[in-house]
């Protein structure tokens, strides 16, 4: 490997060092349902976004509250070294994929059927320190 690379690589590497990622697979809620409580927390420091899942009416706060806490645990066990209280961690990305699909079918009037859709989801969660004027 060239030296470029080698630089290249040991950069990727140390900021993956700080990011945190919790992955929650095959979700029962559809994606849109799940997005609108995962635009709410994108870009949030981390205490806020607990305090904002924790009092949510939907649904799906209530898996992305546990999500985040998975990650939040992923951080401080690669940060060993570091407090949580003194590292200012925010949301950095969080996404919501579309996961399987469950096709299933409904009587409908005249012996037709219709087709019901039950949707699942995939939500990554990355954990990072804030970015401030003072850390760049």
């Amino acid at each position: 490997m060239g030296a470029r690379k080698s630089k290249a690589a040991e950069v990727r590497k140390a900021d993956k060092k700080q990011k945190a990622i919790a992955i929650l697979r095959d979700c029962p809620t559809s994606p849109r349902k799940m997005r609108l409580v995962a635009d709410m927390i994108r870009g949030v420091e981390i205490n806020r976004a607990l305090g904002l899942l924790r009092f949510s009416k939907k649904e799906a706060s209530i898996r992305l509250e546990k999500l985040l806490r998975s990650a939040i645990a992923n951080w401080e066990a690669k940060n060993e070294n570091e407090r949580l209280e003194d590292a200012k961690l925010c949301v950095k990305e969080i996404f919501v994929d579309g996961g399987r699909m469950l096709k299933r079918v409904q009587p409908a009037p005249q012996g037709r059927a219709y087709r019901v859709r039950k949707r699942s989801n995939h939500v990554t969660i990355v954990v990072d320190k804030m970015v401030t004027e003072e850390n760049k």
